[in-house]
């Protein structure tokens, strides 16, 4: 009951902001996630043995989604005369965090077994985090069509897959899917969500998307399976440091990085498959 209610609460607050509001407060939200979830991958990392340094990780986090979604944004006609989009600097961003984190780690003076690890697990954080909701935000302007239909279809579809993975699961899961990393998931379910979510894109983004039918239903897959690696890749590290949750910040669905972990990796091919076909 404490799941559902949870749920009750979120999905109208993430159908508000991204229907009601402007562009902007979808960044916002992205933003305000991303720190969120960014202090939880702390917090595995810091239970793995890794110090990932929370002034530069969470710096190159936020930045980096924030300039996924600001490379899509329309350039000033009268000062550029152009209405493009500006170019995308996230490699900037990347570059510089490397140079800050390899900088750190000098400073420190001492070397230590581990600082191949906290470098690299800091590096990871915007790329883990930072760009998938940086992506998420940028769909939501649409490139000249309506961007929140294309982003809450992408919610019904990854709803619709974790909903048929457990449904199915439940009925008729007998192999597991992943045993050593996440003992309830099973094949039949797996199978299950694919099914049912290539429907659900099929269906609904023939509303959304010009592309044909076909093109839909591998985008539904893909988004689903993808969905499913990234659930696995979460649990993966929780398995490796120990915990069940990645925090309690959510009644009956832990932290929020356990209700993102899907959107993170179905994210970037999301983001690709809309500027190809919103137009």
């Amino acid at each position: 009951m404490t799941r559902v209610l949870s749920a009750l609460v979120l999905l109208p607050v993430l159908i508000g902001v991204v229907w009601l509001l402007p562009p902007e407060g979808t960044l916002v939200l992205a933003l305000v996630v991303a720190v969120l979830a960014f202090s939880e991958y702390r917090n595995l990392a810091r239970a793995l043995g890794i110090t990932v340094p929370g002034g530069i990780g969470g710096v190159a986090v936020a930045v980096a989604c924030y300039e996924m979604w600001w490379a899509d944004q329309p350039a000033d006609f009268l000062m550029h005369g152009t209405a493009e989009p500006h170019g995308n600097i996230v490699y900037l961003v990347l570059l510089a965090a490397l140079i800050v984190v390899g900088a750190v780690s000098v400073g420190r003076g001492r070397p230590a077994p581990g600082a191949l690890a906290d470098a690299a697990a800091t590096l990871f954080a915007p790329l883990y985090i930072g760009l998938p909701l940086g992506a998420l935000a940028a769909v939501r302007d649409g490139w000249g069509r309506d961007g929140r239909l294309a982003l809450l279809l992408l919610a019904v579809v990854i709803i619709v897959s974790d909903s048929a993975q457990y449904y199915t699961g439940r009925a008729f899961g007998r192999r597991p899917l992943s045993p050593q990393i996440s003992p309830k998931k099973t094949v039949e379910g797996a199978i299950g969500g694919v099914v049912f979510a290539t429907l659900a894109m099929a269906l609904g983004g023939r509303y959304v998307f010009w592309a044909p039918v076909w093109v839909l239903a591998l985008a539904g897959a893909a988004i689903s399976l993808l969905g499913i690696v990234g659930d696995l890749f979460e649990s993966l590290l929780k398995r490796s440091a120990g915990i069940k949750d990645s925090s309690n910040l959510i009644p009956g669905h832990g932290g929020v990085l356990d209700r993102i972990d899907s959107w993170l990796f179905a994210a970037p091919v999301y983001y690709v498959f809309v500027r190809m076909f919103a137009a």
